[in-house]
């Protein structure tokens, strides 16, 4: 699988099924929810690369908070401490970090 494939797994999983876990090649990961803001994030690792998820606040003034406020269901991805790219209904968008970071397709 590749990280692309991998995301959108997290998502569908995390924000598509709401599982309170997701699993990915054996490992299982806990999909917790954060006090502060109520939002769903799931850390887990794909290969060297240590990931955190986190469902998009509907409550902030961007254009992904404004989507998730008409009801679409969006994760945004954290890499070495850098947004990565994020899903948005099964659809993966990366961002430039992506390719500075090197990030394998």
């Amino acid at each position: 699988m590749t990280l692309g494939e991998t995301l959108i797994s997290v998502w569908q999983q995390a924000l598509g099924e709401g599982r309170n876990d997701i699993e990915l090649e054996g490992e299982t990961y806990p999909v917790t929810v954060s006090r502060a803001k109520g939002l769903r994030m799931a850390e887990f690792n794909v290969g060297s690369y240590h990931m955190v998820g986190i469902e998009q606040n509907p409550q902030t003034a961007s254009r992904w908070a404004e989507l998730a406020r008409e009801g679409n269901r969006i994760m945004q991805f954290r890499c070495k401490g850098r947004y990565v790219g994020n899903v948005c209904e099964g659809k993966l968008l990366r961002y430039p970090a992506w390719r500075a970071l090197e990030l394998p397709e």
